[in-house]
């Protein structure tokens, strides 16, 4: 991508926008999984200093390899020092993450984070040692403004290495067949497409009806298209009522995409690398998650894929009004008993993600990227979505605090359920998180 410099302008642009009013707060809780953590292979010699790492990137992540090629350049640049890698599943890390920060008991010296929410609980309680200071050195290549959901009271605790938006992923072959050579342009012709895909036999969309995330994922697009950013971020702050009439729209639409048999029906049965494999096979139309399916749909899709941006439900709100934000991050734990090389490994390691990440196809870079690395289609069409953002609001179980985004999470799973109507749904967002 030979616009990358100008890209990254357009970014620091839009993410010093975004900032105005955000508010990072403690972490949500999520259900265990029951998927145990990944151990070292081996145990460092007595004479080398250790490192421990905790993140996310197991061998179906598609981090995995930039971790490893990460962690093997950190340790030729620092002899004698060794990083001992520990992944865990997603589900499984939210919950092993926050009981060992509750404890203060076994923590690793640098942990994989999401920004404000997720990290802010743990800075609350003082797990998190302050980067400021070294963040001097790096600031020429990590744009300020690509921190702000690590910053609390304007003090910088994590180093994020990329950005991801909500993508919706689309089966051109599986489109053409109902007469569309291109992503639903309005919310007229998304639902004129999804009937006639249904009237077909087609599946128009996957997802994980068990991972509350995965729902949320198709709920928030459909509030910041009837709201708009700032009224989101000012529901999620608690300075505006979630009794809204485009909220009440946005969790309509969501019912009537249920009603009208747009989801697969197995849905509840299935996990979201499921569901992701199941588009991928070409089982269903369209897959919405997070930009950070780049690499793995641009890899092995063998059909012609399109990514985008869901309809607005309301004209007067820009399309680009995104999901999203810098959120993959590193933290030096409080209690590491080697600062200096646990906040070098978070930069360093950040950096070469970053990077990495970002020519993989994997996902957006935070960092200063090279302006002429040949990067896949799917990469290219999330970064010029976040440079036209016109607004941005991060995950909403990861801006919130701990208890609100369980609540939070519990509606929107009661909406799918058609357990609450959307009056019910707003009414009790507004009576538990008001």
């Amino acid at each position: 991508m030979k616009k990358f410099i100008a890209l990254m302008l357009a970014l620091v642009m839009v993410f010093a926008l975004c900032a105005c009013g955000q508010q990072a707060a403690p972490a949500p809780a999520e259900k265990p999984a029951e998927q145990p953590a990944e151990q070292p292979a081996e145990k460092p010699a007595d004479d080398v200093t250790v490192i421990t790492l905790w993140s996310i990137a197991t061998e179906s992540d598609s981090s995995h390899q930039a971790f490893i090629d990460a962690i093997a350049e950190f340790e030729a640049n620092h002899p004698g020092v060794k990083i001992e890698h520990v992944t865990t599943e997603n589900e499984a890390y939210k919950t092993k993450i926050k009981a060992a920060m509750s404890s203060g008991e076994g923590l690793p010296d640098v942990f994989f984070t999401w920004g404000m929410g997720f990290l802010g609980e743990f800075v609350n309680a003082g797990r998190v040692y302050c980067v400021d200071k070294e963040y001097e050195n790096y600031k020429s290549e990590l744009p300020e403004a690509m921190t702000v959901n690590v910053r609390y009271d304007n003090k910088m605790y994590g180093v994020p290495y990329t950005m991801s938006l909500i993508t919706l992923y689309a089966n051109m072959d599986i489109l053409a067949k109902v007469g569309y050579t291109d992503i639903p342009a309005t919310y007229e012709e998304m639902i004129d497409c999804c009937d006639k895909l249904v009237a077909a036999g087609e599946i128009p969309f996957g997802v994980a009806g068990k991972e509350k995330w995965c729902l949320s994922e198709y709920v928030e697009p459909l509030v910041i298209k009837s709201v708009g950013g700032q009224k989101l971020r000012d529901m999620y702050n608690g300075v505006a009522s979630w009794n809204d009439p485009g909220v009440i729209d946005a969790i309509t639409a969501f019912q009537t995409m249920i009603d009208k048999g747009y989801f697969d029906p197995s849905a509840n049965a299935l996990s979201n690398d499921e569901v992701k494999n199941n588009f991928i096979a070409g089982k269903t139309a369209f897959y919405q998650n997070g930009s950070w399916n780049n690499k793995d749909i641009g890899e092995q899709a063998q059909f012609n894929v399109k990514a985008g941006t869901f309809p607005v439900l309301n004209d007067s709100i820009p399309l680009y009004s995104m999901i999203g934000g810098p959120n993959n991050t590193l933290a030096v734990t409080e209690s590491s008993e080697h600062k200096d090389l646990a906040v070098a490994a978070a930069f360093e390691l950040a950096r070469f993600m970053s990077d990495a990440d970002y020519k993989s196809g994997a996902n957006l870079p935070c960092w200063a990227a090279d302006p002429n690395a040949e990067v896949n289609d799917l990469i290219q069409v999330a970064a010029d979505m976040a440079s036209k953002a016109a607004d941005m609001v991060l995950f909403g179980d990861n801006f919130l605090t701990a208890d609100a985004a369980n609540t939070y999470l519990d509606y929107i799973e009661m909406a799918w359920a058609k357990e609450v109507t959307p009056q019910e749904y707003v009414d009790g967002l507004d009576s538990e998180l008001g």
